[in-house]
């Protein structure tokens, strides 16, 4: 009921009937028109489907096919590595081959690098505001995950030796570039401070470089390559349709990732496999790659500019941002009137370790609405920041 804005709730105030607005922020889109995503972020171009057909074509030959429809090796193939290494090489770092594993996508990356890495019962440490969907994970698999501090250059080390010494981290997941759902990147001093940390409390960090195509940083791995479990996916580079996860860890753990892969469900495809290869080869996701930073960084002058005079952090290469909210808003109430008018967003509770804990914010993910149906959405939120949460009935 949040997400259609028909209820407002809020921690010590209980759950509210959402009423229409008084004035101010008039709503842009009719009742029947279907919503402006900006809750979900998987960017899908124009004329995408044409590029990408070209190249899986060759999968309508029958005997290519009976190749692809068979079940793929949790390890892939020699060449199937050999050619993964290179594609995810980035910032001077490349993946050693013998190294590599693939998944169904980037969340069951996910799930095989915390099942690998962190026994039932054991401590993961991972920043205070993460990705939702590691919550989930991490109780399924009967991991407690610690909350860890961040500032404006990501995780604190700090808080990973007290957080460690408190009580022994199994593992760190966190996401050094482009962070989902803050846009912080970290510098080259804190990528020093955590990579010799990794290396002097012994703890493997699971690095989520899922949206890292969109810069150049390397991963945490070209410093500590011992101590890190890269996780990739084409889940953003081409679509959630058609995806492939790659987990790229040191030698030693790559039996135990494979095992998890296996015991846990969470290998590949074929097919996906196969045309995941076929795309990489003949040089298609480059190509989309290359298209996508474009479209993320027109995405965000745009916000930028619609934004303007608002608490924004974002990196201009993203596909995502985070709006702080004005004092008068509180955040569930702004996605629930956001949802009365067509638009989707996400509250910081989503992304909050701790229930109770979340900045007052909405995160915004820019990729999926079509350019002109973003700058619209764009310019309702901003009419509802002008406005006043009282400007909106809300009865108990």
């Amino acid at each position: 009921m949040l997400k259609r804005g028909l209820v407002v709730g809020e921690v010590g105030r209980g759950t509210y009937v959402s009423g229409q607005s008084r004035r101010g922020a008039a709503a842009t889109t009719d009742p029947g028109d279907p919503r402006i995503d900006l809750e979900f972020n998987f960017p899908i171009l124009p004329g995408q489907s044409q590029l990408m057909a070209k190249s899986l074509a060759g999968l309508s030959d029958a005997d290519a096919l009976q190749v692809a429809l068979r079940p793929a090796a949790t390890g892939g193939t020699p060449a199937a590595r050999e050619l993964s290494a290179g594609f995810l090489a980035r910032g001077g770092w490349s993946p050693r081959p013998d190294g590599l594993a693939f998944t169904g996508g980037g969340r069951q990356a996910i799930a095989t690098a915390i099942a690998t890495l962190v026994p039932t019962g054991a401590r993961c440490g991972v920043e205070a505001v993460t990705y939702p969907l590691v919550k989930g994970i991490a109780a399924r698999l009967g991991v407690i995950l610690v909350p860890l501090s961040m500032d404006e250059h990501g995780v604190r080390p700090e808080a990973i030796e007290k957080a460690h010494h408190e009580a022994r981290l199994s593992a760190l997941y966190i996401q050094p570039v482009l962070h989902n759902p803050l846009g912080v990147t970290m510098p080259n001093a804190r990528r020093d401070e955590l990579a010799r940390l990794a290396q002097t409390l012994d703890i493997v960090i699971i690095e989520d470089a899922i949206y890292g195509f969109l810069a150049d940083e390397a991963p945490l791995a070209a410093l500590a390559p011992e101590h890190c479990v890269v996780l990739d996916s084409l889940s953003k580079r081409v679509a959630p349709g058609l995806t492939l996860g790659f987990v790229s860890a040191p030698s030693r753990l790559r039996e135990s990732i494979m095992a998890s892969i296996r015991s846990g469900g969470w290998g590949a495809g074929g097919f996906a496999f196969d045309a995941a290869q076929r795309l990489i080869a003949d040089g298609v996701v480059d190509q989309l790659v290359a298209h996508k930073r474009e479209d993320a960084k027109r995405r965000q002058r745009l916000a930028a500019d619609c934004l303007s005079g608002f608490e924004v952090q974002a990196d201009p290469r993203a596909y995502h941002l985070w709006l702080n909210l004005p004092e008068h808003w509180r955040s569930q109430a702004f996605v629930a009137v956001a949802a009365r008018r067509g638009i989707a967003i996400t509250p910081s509770s989503a992304f909050a370790v701790v229930p109770g804990h979340a900045p007052n914010a909405v995160r915004l993910a820019l990729a999926a609405p079509p350019i002109e149906r973003l700058e619209e959405a764009l310019r309702t939120l901003v009419s509802m920041l002008h406005a006043r949460e009282q400007d909106f009935a809300f009865v108990e």
